[in-house]
């Protein structure tokens, strides 16, 4: 056998290399299209839904003052998604963030059934598939985090 030549048993591989896991066992078009939905995930969190929070728009101004809970509450949840949409594109942090905003999903779920009548409850349950689907094959990272803050 030649120098060059790694043998059968080698763990020497593009899998353990990957610190988040984000390759093991998985094709490169099933990687691209995961990492395609979080893009996209985070393009309508931080565009679609953050944004308009953020700036105030009439539309959230009005949604929260209806909720009973105000601006306060409106800016906090706008950052969280702001945040949350950053965070999707950060690998050691994907699996948090989609777990995150999977939380704040449910809690826009409740809002919708108790508050709004059921008006527009099935977007967050849309929503939260991807994300657990991120959140689960992303797991890796969040070992990786903790690995990293253990270490401090």
């Amino acid at each position: 056998m030649s120098q060059a030549t790694a043998p059968i048993g080698s763990t020497t591989s593009a899998a353990s290399a990957d610190p988040a896991g984000s390759h093991t066992g998985r094709t490169r078009p099933a990687r691209v299209a995961l990492r395609s939905v979080q893009v996209l995930l985070a393009l309508f969190y931080g565009i679609a839904s953050a944004l308009p929070k953020l700036v105030a728009h009439s539309s959230a101004v009005e949604s929260f003052d209806r909720i009973g809970w105000g601006s306060g509450a409106m800016y906090t949840i706008g950052a969280l998604e702001l945040a949350g949409a950053v965070a999707l594109l950060i690998p050691l942090l994907q699996s948090v963030a989609a777990i995150a905003l999977g939380a704040l999903m449910v809690g826009a779920f409740i809002v919708q059934i108790t508050v709004f009548n059921g008006q527009n409850a099935e977007t967050p349950l849309i929503l939260m598939v991807p994300l657990i689907v991120i959140a689960w094959a992303r797991r890796g990272s969040t070992g990786e985090l903790l690995r990293l803050v253990r270490r401090r």
